[in-house]
């Protein structure tokens, strides 16, 4: 049976990886990746550096780092775009890599008001509009 590690996107920077986002920055103990799939202008995910299943395994020094990573990354985003509220997500049933999902919602955009779609494949970016995107993130972070 393949271990969790040889299985994990964001473990082995893979192709999948790549096609689904792009690294924009690495933090304390995390890195921060701009989804390529831009529905919620600004969506990203904070992903924790080792590959860790839940949460509570973390110590409470690492847990309170991950967490400022995921606040710095917040703050980023609401610097840059301006959302009107920022959601955030802790999913894995399948992908059991801990990291959160950072989702600029916009009043008058897309699912505002319910709960954000996972890939909801409607809104791709060229390469100098993610390029303009990151920048505009790093230059908040």
């Amino acid at each position: 049976m393949p271990s969790p590690v040889s299985e994990c996107l964001y473990c082995q920077n893979n192709d999948t990886l790549h096609q689904l986002m792009i690294k924009i920055e690495d933090l304390k103990v995390s890195q921060l990746f701009l989804f390529k799939e831009q529905s919620f202008t600004g969506r990203c995910n904070v992903v924790y550096n080792d590959h860790g299943v839940e949460f509570y395994e973390l110590s409470d020094e690492q847990r309170n780092l991950f967490m400022e990573d995921v606040a710095t990354a917040a703050k980023a985003l609401a610097k840059a775009f301006n959302p009107t509220k920022i959601n955030y997500g802790a999913y894995a049933d399948t992908l059991s890599h801990l990291h959160f999902h950072i989702v600029p919602k916009y009043k008058d955009g897309y699912g505002f008001g319910g709960v954000f779609e996972m890939n909801p494949q409607k809104t791709y970016l060229s390469d100098t509009e993610y390029e303009a995107v990151i920048e505009k993130i790093k230059a908040n972070l």
